[in-house]
């Protein structure tokens, strides 16, 4: 009986680690990394699924999307960045300081602007972006929004700046 048992656990403990010996397979394109999103980022086009471009009146908290066209985000590890609107027309040059972090379950980008003075933890307002893609050059960020009863977006298009 004593064999029986012990030959039993020496089987089950066979299976256990041929199994996590094994190699994982995954179906899909691999999750992106908030190691793929680190870095200085140009915002050099934004295009729109779903809705027409006259009917983005605001974004992000600015006057309109036009402005973050041609803008520099820095984004470092520690979660600290900001982003550097250009002065245009209609538009005034401007920094904005933000804390971002990247969420590889649900694909998301999201980030909260920080003012002078102010410590994340204690700002409960931000937002949260689609994440649709990143590597080493390129990065696509989707804002979702409303419009006619369907989410639409605003997808903003970086490349990669030079430091």
């Amino acid at each position: 009986m004593k064999k029986l048992i012990l030959a039993i656990a020496l089987f089950s403990a066979s299976l256990m680690v041929l199994e996590s010996c094994s190699p994982k397979t995954t179906t899909g394109a691999p999750a992106v990394r908030r190691g793929n999103v680190t870095g200085n980022w140009m915002l050099n086009n934004i295009t729109f699924e779903g809705i027409p471009d006259v009917a983005v009146r605001s974004f992000l908290g600015e006057s309109s999307y036009k402005c973050f066209v041609g803008s520099i985000w820095r984004l470092t590890n520690s979660g600290n960045g900001s982003y550097s609107l250009p002065a245009s027309a209609s538009c005034s040059a401007k920094t904005q300081n933000i804390f971002w972090s990247v969420s590889t379950a649900d694909e998301t980008f999201q980030f909260k602007k920080l003012y002078e003075g102010e410590k994340a933890r204690n700002i409960i307002e931000g937002y949260r972006l689609v994440l649709a893609g990143a590597d080493e050059s390129t990065m696509m960020i989707k804002s979702p929004i409303e419009y006619s009863g369907k989410t639409a977006y605003v997808v903003m298009n970086f490349v990669k700046a030079v430091n």
